[in-house]
């Protein structure tokens, strides 16, 4: 057995207010706080989540914590003693995890773990004291992601996209010998459930880089481990005016689509907006920039996965159907024909494959097959009311979605070349596009038929089947193009129709 001797920490701990009344709810037990709650107040960063390891049972001190402080107690893993409590403390939530060691003792369970700056310990009782077996604070000044033992990716293959997390949240670099394990293991990635790896994935689409994210994951082989078909991305020529290859464009859409969604975020950055093109894409939606922002926080997806997550998703696979429609025509042009399509069927299989739900899959699938129509819209002069129900009917609250990545393709697309007119024109057709969803729904989008097919039937004489709710779709849009207005409207408009059959 190893020793583990708590030393003073060579700066002050500031740790939130929660722990101290943990101290008082465990005068007398032997517990530690463990991972990256020592690891983030040590750097004085926001703490959420808390572990605690202990020589006992986890389960029933975190039911314990849980009815101290009027939480909720959730059983996490009997096998291993894991139990957690989430409680509301202060305006904040808490999630609090109590493990029984791995191992025989603090010194195993710490050596276990994944990097030697999550290796870090502090005793309750003992708030000024740090263990630290692997030396973890000393990486964590360098700056740098050390594996607490050769085996930790072995171990737990999911570690390696931990570690692509952890160097982005933190700022940390990984050393040649944790790159060199994460290639040795990536064919292991497959004895991993598909549910932790789109989890882990899933919180690396959903942080502040997500296009380094990717970036990383691939120029590590992980990304083509989980999603083979991204590898075929690279070097696929695109003509003007696209300016990078279809993968660089791929990229370039991500990053545009993580700043275009953080416009709309509390912790929003506003020197993005002095990017030209953003810069105007806010001016042009200020007015629904309340609406967006509704539209965006209101869609929750299973197990906590972020709206946001998943338009990062959409924006990674938009064009990867383009490396199998790839043609070149007599002048040397590049066509991509019917891409979005076989990109939708491939965005359906990731879904598949990472165990997204039904409602996810779908919303996927519609933002790739549906992508290029808001852009194909915004080439008239103006989009025509027809041509704006149309696209609202098809798409319903999704078109939102492929509204916002319409503009991150776009700058993806011109990147440093965009045109200032150009711009203007297509941020303003996009605008009033969008603001026939947030502002004209019962007049363009919830329409009341002014006849109801029980009423056509009546009037008409006619049998029920696929007749009456092709007329009732074609009433709804006459009545948006205000052909149509009142019942007798109604009446004389169906009598039309029917002639013309």
């Amino acid at each position: 057995m190893g020793v583990v001797t708590p030393q003073p920490s060579d700066r002050p701990l500031y740790w939130p207010s929660i722990v101290e009344q943990l101290q008082a709810i465990f005068p007398d037990e032997e517990l530690y706080l463990v991972g990256g709650v020592v690891r983030d107040v040590y750097r004085r960063s926001a703490v959420h989540d808390i572990d605690l390891a202990s020589p006992k049972d986890g389960q029933p001190i975190a039911r314990h914590i849980a009815n101290a402080l009027q939480g909720d107690y959730y059983p996490l893993d009997s096998t291993r003693g894991v139990g957690r409590a989430i409680v509301e403390w202060e305006g904040t939530t808490f999630t609090i995890d109590v493990a029984q060691f791995r191992g025989n003792s603090l010194y195993d369970d710490l050596l276990d773990r994944d990097f030697t700056v999550n290796a870090l310990a502090t005793p309750l009782q003992q708030l000024e004291f740090i263990i630290d077996p692997t030396n973890g604070l000393d990486d964590l000044k360098q700056k740098v992601i050390r594996l607490c033992n050769p085996h930790a990716i072995s171990d737990d293959p999911l570690r390696m996209l931990r570690a692509v997390r952890l160097s982005l949240s933190h700022q940390l670099r990984l050393l040649d010998d944790t790159k060199a394990a994460i290639r040795a293991n990536l064919s292991k990635l497959s004895q991993v459930s598909a549910e932790r790896i789109r989890d882990e994935f899933f919180k690396l689409l959903d942080g502040p880089r997500p296009h380094a994210a990717i970036t990383i994951l691939s120029t590590l082989g992980i990304l083509e481990s989980i999603l083979p078909e991204t590898s075929a991305l690279k070097g696929v020529e695109q003509s003007p005016p696209h300016v990078y290859d279809v993968w660089r464009h791929t990229l370039g859409v991500v990053e545009n689509m993580g700043h275009i969604l953080s416009i709309f975020s509390p912790q929003r950055n506003d020197d993005i907006v002095a990017n030209f093109g953003l810069g105007m894409f806010k001016f042009a939606i200020h007015d629904l920039h309340s609406q967006i922002t509704e539209h965006l926080n209101n869609i929750q997806w299973p197990n906590g996965r972020s709206h946001r997550a998943l338009l990062i998703f959409a924006a990674l696979a938009h064009d990867i159907g383009k490396p199998a429609t790839q043609t070149v025509d007599e002048k040397g042009v590049f066509h991509f024909y019917q891409h979005e399509v076989v990109g939708a069927e491939i965005v359906e299989k990731w879904a598949q494959r990472l165990a997204l739900s039904n409602d996810e899959t779908e919303r996927l699938v519609q933002i790739v097959l549906h992508h290029l129509r808001p852009a194909q819209l915004a080439r008239a002069e103006r989009i025509s009311t027809r041509a704006k129900y149309r696209y609202w009917r098809v798409l319903g609250a999704t078109g939102v979605d492929v509204c916002l990545h319409a503009i991150a393709d776009q700058l993806g697309k011109y990147g440093p070349t965009l045109e200032q007119s150009f711009w203007l024109h297509f941020l303003e057709n996009l605008s009033e596009l969008l603001a026939v969803y947030f502002k004209e729904p019962e007049t363009m989008i919830n329409i009341k038929p002014l006849l109801n097919g029980h009423e056509l039937m009546e009037t008409f004489g006619l049998d029920a089947g696929p007749k009456i709710g092709q007329l009732l779709e074609a009433m709804k849009e006459a009545q948006a193009l205000g052909e149509i207005n009142n019942r007798e409207d109604a009446i004389m408009w169906v009598k039309q129709i029917l002639n013309e059959y």
